[in-house]
């Protein structure tokens, strides 16, 4: 007999696939739990380590942003602050371990450091009891280049005593230590320091002067002053083009007898000369000159130590020329003297754009006065032939009247010291010279040749010599700006400067009320001005030096 497939199986079969059916259950249960706990562990340390993934980012931007906003150098909060004030508003102040700060005159650099733990909620069961979570960011605004301009003043009133010292020795020692310090970290050679001191006039020194249009050069080479018009004050820059005149090396201050009689300047160049050793506003002085950009501090310091005080005051010429010798349009002219070696190669550039964001510009402008309203030789008297003449022997003089001589009065040449009329030049033997006007100013002041060669020849009696003495002053010399004026012209050239980003430090150095105002105007905010007394200038400097790469402007 055949058996058929469907047949019901035998008793005992049924008994055993039963019996194995059971085993099987048995052991899928404990291969199925195992597959759940080894899911479970995974998921859970997937949920923890997502957990750490989530702190680690909040703690990481935080930071981020922390470090990019205290490093700016705008940021007028100390950078720990700013720091702090990010975590605290983020509520992961506890997590902060650390910031670091390293900064200079040009740059800022800020690292946060943050650390958290966590308690793992599933990897605990593979005996992991918590997890670090750190982060760490850093941050840095450097800008590359830097231009500094010391406007120092070096009037007579600088050589007044003040604790100890004099007030221009203070100012040697305050602005030394102020280059010591900007320059310390200046490895690559970014930061420029020009040095601008100014009298009643800037001294540009023939190299600085050459590059401008002078006219009425009077060739004498330790004085390159530059008269300025006032038109010139609207903008930033000086005309490199435009026809500037010299100002003469002329004494327009100093008085003279005005009596009748002769008045003998005898000194050791003869009997009748006297030599120019008045107050000329230009002085002849070597040591005062502009000192164009310069990247070594041994050079800066040098110079600075070589500044002397004489002079009146005209804070607004040397600020004219701080802010002219930052202007971009001098570039060219930068470019120039770069190639001749009057400035270091690595100036190259300079005076960089107003709006550049690598660079940085800075004055500090410093005075112990306030505007004096100087004299000046009027262009006409300035060069060229005069009609004074000088003897060769002695050294007097004579001058040449073809008109306005008194009446009766036939001769030409008139000769003070005998007080005649002659057909001729005064010639004591030797010959005789016909001066230049360069030549009067370099030996006369104005008031002495408008008395004894113009009232004395002219005039007639007591009236008539001041008369002549008057009218011949006014036409020889004028006032170049009066005080209300200068204050004027130095607030356009401060108020444009600031305009354009310049930052601008004023330091009152024990200087009268006015001076201060003008000062305290000029800086680009109330925290930009020192008023410094005694040795506290160097505070004042160092104040500076410090907050130069915080720039605090709120303006």
């Amino acid at each position: 007999m055949t058996a058929r497939l469907t047949d019901t199986p035998r008793p005992a079969t049924r008994h055993r696939l039963r019996r194995f059916v059971r085993d099987e259950d048995g052991s899928m249960m404990i291969f199925v739990l195992s597959l759940v706990v080894i899911m479970l562990m995974i998921g859970g340390m997937a949920v923890d380590l997502m957990r750490r993934e989530q702190r680690e980012t909040l703690l990481q931007q935080t930071g981020d942003r922390a470090a990019l906003a205290a490093a700016k150098l705008t940021q007028t909060l100390q950078p720990t602050a700013v720091v702090n004030d990010y975590f605290n508003k983020a509520g992961l102040s506890q997590y902060l371990t650390g910031v670091h700060v390293d900064e200079g005159v040009n740059y800022r650099t800020v690292q946060v450091d943050a650390e958290a733990t966590l308690k793992p909620f599933f990897m605990q069961m593979m005996g992991i009891d918590e997890l670090r979570v750190p982060a760490a960011s850093t941050a840095e605004q450097r800008i590359t280049n830097v231009e500094i301009m010391l406007v120092l003043d070096v009037s007579g009133s600088m050589n007044e005593a003040t604790q100890g010292t004099t007030k221009i020795a203070a100012l040697r020692t305050a602005a030394k230590e102020f280059v010591n310090t900007v320059k310390e970290r200046d490895v690559e050679n970014r930061i420029t320091v020009t040095i601008v001191p100014y009298n009643a006039q800037v001294n540009l020194g023939l190299t600085l002067r050459s590059q401008y249009n002078a006219t009425n050069l009077h060739g004498v080479a330790n004085v390159n002053c530059l008269e300025v018009p006032t038109s010139m004050f609207s903008a930033t820059g000086i005309s490199r083009t435009t026809a500037i005149p010299m100002m003469a090396y002329a004494d327009t201050t100093s008085s003279t007898p005005l009596s009748g009689s002769y008045t003998n300047w005898t000194s050791t160049a003869g009997s009748g000369a006297r030599i120019n050793t008045g107050q000329p506003f230009c002085r002849n002085n070597a040591a005062n000159i502009v000192r164009l950009p310069s990247i070594n501090p041994t050079t800066i310091k040098a110079n600075i130590d070589g500044l002397v005080a004489a002079g009146n005051t005209s804070i607004t010429l040397g600020m004219k020329w701080g802010v002219a010798l930052l202007d971009p349009g001098a570039r060219s002219m930068y470019t120039t003297l770069i190639n001749t070696g009057q400035i270091p190669s690595q100036a190259s550039g300079r005076p960089y754009a107003w709006d550049d964001t690598d660079s940085m510009k800075v004055i500090i402008l410093m005075t112990d006065g306030e505007h004096v309203a100087h004299t000046r030789v009027n262009d006409a008297y300035k060069t060229g032939i005069s009609p004074i003449y000088r003897s060769t022997g002695d050294g007097n003089y004579s001058i040449h009247h073809t008109a306005n001589r008194p009446s009766g009065v036939v001769n030409e040449y008139y000769v003070p010291h005998l007080g005649t009329w002659q057909a001729t030049p005064y010639n004591s033997g030797g010959g005789v010279t016909q001066m230049t006007w360069q030549d009067v100013w370099a030996n006369q002041r104005v008031s002495w040749v408008a008395q004894q060669l113009y009232a004395r020849a002219l005039g007639t009696d007591a009236a008539t010599q001041t008369s002549w003495y008057n009218s011949t002053r006014t036409a020889m010399q004028s006032t170049w700006a009066s005080v209300p004026a200068m204050d004027s012209t130095l607030q356009q050239s401060c108020t444009l400067a600031k305009n354009n980003g310049v930052v601008v430090y004023g330091i009152a150095f024990e200087a009268p009320t006015n001076g201060q105002a003008q000062i305290l105007a000029c800086a680009s905010s109330p925290a930009h001005y020192f008023n410094a007394q005694g040795l506290s200038i160097s505070t004042a400097f160092r104040a500076i030096a410090s907050n130069i790469s915080q720039l605090r402007l709120t303006q």
